[in-house]
């Protein structure tokens, strides 16, 4: 078939033909920067948060004076142990998906010249480190020497480990056991390497920072109470983290219960990504709003071009077009059509995303969504003219040229 007719009967409706390119070029967009999108979250929520979640539930005391912190520790742990089906309890200032509790700047030197990034610390004491069910790559475990006072927020010096993600950012190429970091006065030497530790609640730097990560292994103190990590047995945990609740009344009357952070890991994961969650579904329904009004835009303008071109198609038929000769005619219409609206859209999408880039820390779009936005357009444009199209085939020649 000769595209040049096409392009001439194109230039004879400029009007309709730009306008359902640019509603195409706005699907291109809308299309490319969504599925982006909703694949980035998507991938978010499935972050490894290096713990065994199933089995995990933390439980989040206030109201209590720091005064008696030591004192506090001391009665929850001996009251939370002897709950039944309870495997273990220990302290922590943290656990993935709940509140932030460590987060702070770290310099490779001690001048602090060597910025290294914003990570979370996760401060655990005795048998924590065991009941999180951390993953060691390299080095080792916490040995119970390294379990360090803590005279502030974190020991003065500790032997910790991070996670791979962090070690491949702060010594990309070289060994990371040994290496030495410095949050101000504070002095780390690293022991070991962690497969996944996710952070707390997100990461300062955008999505690639989720797993920079570090536990310190310290004392339970003044500086670390109130936060108690749960274990037990996946099908009894959410029994067990009842009945812990319920005992804070009874152990500890001069503490409160968080109730919004007193869940098990699962549950916290759940809340945690609620809003991508939401998100997605919003960013779905934009998606296929928007292809539902691009395939009726195309059907009606291909309506209108089937009526407007009836004694056309009568004379192409007497002259001995096909049926097939018309369909094709109309699919190749629509697919130049198309095919301006995607060239445009990709300009747009583009630009579009480098928007979100500086706004809301997306990552660069990948090429790969262009090709495929592409092809669904394409189908989307050549399904939507097909109706329209076998309606034009389908006339009779003498139908057709009966005004002529």
């Amino acid at each position: 078939m000769q595209i040049q007719p096409i392009l001439a009967a194109l230039r004879r409706h400029r009007l309709p033909t730009l306008l359902i390119a640019m509603e195409i070029a706005l699907a291109c967009a809308v299309l490319c920067n969504a599925s982006f999108m909703i694949a980035t979250k998507w991938r978010q929520s499935q972050v490894h948060s290096g713990v065994d979640e199933a089995s995990l539930a933390v439980l989040t005391l206030e109201g209590y004076e720091p005064v008696e912190a030591v004192d506090l520790n001391a009665r929850v742990l001996a009251g939370l142990r002897v709950i039944p089906g309870m495997q273990s309890v220990s302290v922590v200032n943290a656990v993935p998906f709940g509140e932030h509790a460590g987060t702070a700047g770290i310099t490779l030197d001690a001048a602090g010249r060597h910025f290294g990034g914003v990570v979370d610390f996760y401060v655990g004491g005795p048998g924590s480190f065991k009941a999180l069910g951390l993953r060691v790559i390299a080095g080792r475990a916490p040995q119970p020497e390294d379990y360090q006072p803590m005279q502030s927020f974190l020991p003065d010096s500790a032997r910790v480990l991070v996670t791979r993600a962090l070690a491949e950012h702060l010594w990309p190429g070289i060994n990371p056991l040994g290496q030495q970091f410095w949050v101000d006065k504070f002095h780390f030497q690293v022991g070991g390497v962690l497969a996944h530790l996710a952070r707390p609640y997100g990461g300062e730097g955008g999505p690639n920072t989720i797993q920079w990560s570090i536990f310190v292994p310290a004392q339970p103190g003044a500086h670390l109470s109130g936060v108690y990590l749960l274990r037990a047995d996946p099908a009894k945990l959410p029994r067990v983290l009842r009945d812990a609740r319920d005992a804070i009344a009874k152990v500890a009357p001069d503490a409160v219960v968080d109730v919004s952070e007193s869940q098990t890991i699962s549950d916290l994961r759940q809340s945690y990504f609620r809003q991508d969650r939401a998100m997605v579904s919003m960013l779905l329904g934009v998606i296929a709003a928007l292809l539902l009004v691009t395939a009726l835009g195309i059907v009606g303008l291909a309506n209108f071009w089937v009526q407007q071109r009836r004694r056309t198609i009568g004379i192409r038929r007497a002259i001995g077009a096909t049926p097939g000769d018309i369909l094709r005619y109309f699919q190749t219409e629509n697919f130049l059509i198309v095919s301006i609206g995607i060239a445009l859209g990709m300009v747009l999408a583009y630009g579009i995303n480098l928007f979100l880039m500086t706004q809301y820390q997306l990552p660069r779009l990948p090429l790969l969504y262009l090709p495929i936005s592409a092809i669904a357009l394409w189908l989307l444009g050549q399904l939507a003219v097909l109706g329209p199209a076998l309606r034009a085939a389908a006339v009779p020649p003498v139908v057709a040229t009966r005004s002529v």
